[in-house]
């Protein structure tokens, strides 16, 4: 187990836990966007997943360093915090690993293939985490 996260929170970051994460990112013009998102963990890295040309590609290939929120979907003021930059991007296995993570989120392996779209993976470094509640 990584020791940057805080004591008792590891189960928000475990694969049966469907906790989302809240993705803070500044936009080209200065503002905050926040987006809930799904994750996985990799044990080390926070792993995502968008489509090329949605706002989050975007931004994370302008300006990668991105925060979040995991928020416990039982308790909502119990939650890790976290700060890091964007360490990797990848198109390769980005379908499968969506998939996969329709599985953890829904049950299910299947996600919807829209004509065009190209997914995308983006693992997050955190150099900071808090926990609260």
């Amino acid at each position: 187990m990584d020791t940057l996260i805080p004591k008792g929170f590891d189960d928000l970051l475990s694969q049966e836990r469907r906790a989302f994460a809240y993705l803070a990112l500044v936009l080209s013009d200065g503002t905050p966007q926040v987006t809930p998102v799904w994750f996985e963990w990799d044990g080390g890295l926070i792993v995502i997943n968008t489509a090329r040309g949605r706002v989050k590609d975007k931004v994370m290939r302008r300006r990668p360093v991105v925060a979040m929120v995991i928020a416990d979907p039982a308790n909502p003021y119990r939650y890790l915090q976290l700060k890091g930059p964007v360490v990797f991007e990848t198109e390769e296995g980005a379908y499968e690993q969506i998939c996969e993570l329709q599985q953890k989120y829904h049950g299910d392996r299947n996600y919807p293939k829209r004509p065009g779209e190209m997914r995308v993976i983006y693992k997050i470094k955190p150099e900071k985490m808090q926990a609260r509640g």
